[in-house]
């Protein structure tokens, strides 16, 4: 071995025993509940039904068996004191790039983008990095499920719903494929649009012949398959929804027109000018996804509330929405600041807290199990020191699906870490 490879191979050796040591990173995923554990003494905002003071919630194996203000306790019952403190069902991100991402800039480190412009095979959880510094993060954040989303080309793949809790992607899948990603073409371009137009169309014109053909046929007719439009048929059959990218109001129009005609089940996502479109909206009774309400305007001239009213103005057309805050990976922890700002330009505060935990969990169709505080539900839970939407509000503590969190994080590492320094330069 010469100098090199001897250096090399310490290097390599100091990343792993660092990267491996729970003092310097990381959290060990937590084992499947094994007792009954009891939250007791808080204040449980259910966030379906009536807040309960003084209230409790038991859970067994992962799944909520009691609520309320009198609950039997089983005597071999884990006691936890929630001293006060609130309980609320763990938050869902309805659209984020967590897992797939670690650094934005460094492009071995993203695993956002495939080649070419029709993807529908492309599958989101197998991209899934169980290892990412992220994904920590969120969790002691009071993430619990995030709808990690592929992007790029027309159609970009299938999104799948992931915990932030487990060993491996096979591990964390909650559900998938849970939604089909369309990025609806640029009308600034006429030409490019319509030639983007006639690809889109042509690859469901040969996803609907693949799967009338795989219907028809039998094993004396044998159908070879295709990934892409195999991958297409939940779509076809209505059983998942397309998301469609879409920002502007005439993209808005134009995509609900052609979803219309191809017969899809679709969600908005995207759209800053959602509030243009309205009573569109409210016709087709079409759900949408509200990306980064903390934004300015995007147009010259638009008021400078433009993002931050959104929210609202849906609200009171009845329209249904959820708020996913920003896609990036380091910033999925901002979730309920951006439901927060909503507040602040007119939402009401249960609506959006509602926005990051029911309405999500309905919208993807996992609120038999996510979103809200109820018996047989998974408990997926947060106690936090205050009101989930106030700035100051301190998580506590993380329960995913039963299993209590380690707590710790890359964030609160690096904030001992500093602490520590300025403390031992102020005894200098």
């Amino acid at each position: 071995m010469n100098n090199k490879t001897l250096i090399y191979s310490i290097i390599s050796t100091t990343i792993i025993v660092t990267l491996l040591m729970p003092g310097l990173y990381g959290q060990l995923p937590s084992p499947p509940q094994a007792e009954p554990v009891a939250l007791v003494n808080g204040t449980v905002v259910t966030v379906s039904g009536e807040t309960i003071d003084q209230g409790t919630v038991l859970f067994k194996n992962g799944e909520i068996v009691a609520v309320g203000n009198d609950v039997n306790i089983p005597d071999d019952a884990i006691i936890e004191d929630m001293e006060g403190k609130f309980l609320y069902p763990a938050m869902v991100h309805s659209g984020t790039y967590l897992g797939l991402m670690e650094v934005s800039r460094v492009r071995e480190a993203s695993d956002i983008v495939e080649f070419g412009e029709i993807n529908p095979n492309v599958r989101a959880e197998v991209a899934f990095n169980a290892e990412s510094r992220h994904i920590p993060v969120a969790r002691t954040h009071g993430i619990a499920v995030a709808i990690v989303m592929p992007t790029g080309g027309i159609i970009s793949g299938m999104a799948a719903a992931m915990l932030t809790d487990g060993w491996s992607w096979e591990e964390m899948v909650y559900q998938s494929p849970i939604a089909m990603i369309i990025n609806w073409p640029s009308t600034r371009n006429a030409s490019e649009y319509h030639k983007n137009i006639e690809k889109l169309d042509d690859a469901f014109q040969k996803a609907r012949r693949y799967h009338k053909a795989k219907k028809i046929a039998s094993t004396e007719h044998f159908h070879a398959t295709d990934a892409r439009w195999e991958a297409m048929m939940p779509v076809l059959e209505r059983d998942i929804p397309v998301i469609i990218n879409a920002s502007g109001y005439k993209q808005i129009q134009a995509a609900i027109e052609w979803a219309e005609k191809e017969n899809l089940k679709i969600i908005l996502s995207g759209v800053n000018q959602a509030d243009l479109v309205i009573p569109h909206l409210k016709e087709k009774d079409i759900p949408v996804i509200i990306n980064s309400v903390m934004t300015g305007p995007s147009r010259q001239w638009e008021p400078y509330d433009q993002s931050l009213s959104v929210p609202a103005k849906l609200h009171e057309a009845g329209i249904r929405f959820v708020i996913s805050g920003e896609s990036s990976a380091a910033n999925t922890i901002r979730l309920p600041n951006h439901a927060a700002a909503a507040v602040a330009f007119g939402l009401p505060e249960d609506e959006a807290l509602k926005s990051i935990t029911l309405y999500p969990a309905q919208m993807f169709g996992i609120d038999d199990r996510m979103g809200s505080i109820e018996e047989g539900k998974d408990a997926s839970l947060i106690i936090a020191d205050g009101n989930l939407l106030h700035l100051s509000t301190q998580i506590k503590q993380v329960y995913i699906k039963g299993r209590k969190s380690d707590m710790t994080d890359q964030h609160k590492i690096f904030y001992e870490k500093y602490r520590e320094k300025y403390e031992r330069m102020e005894k200098r």
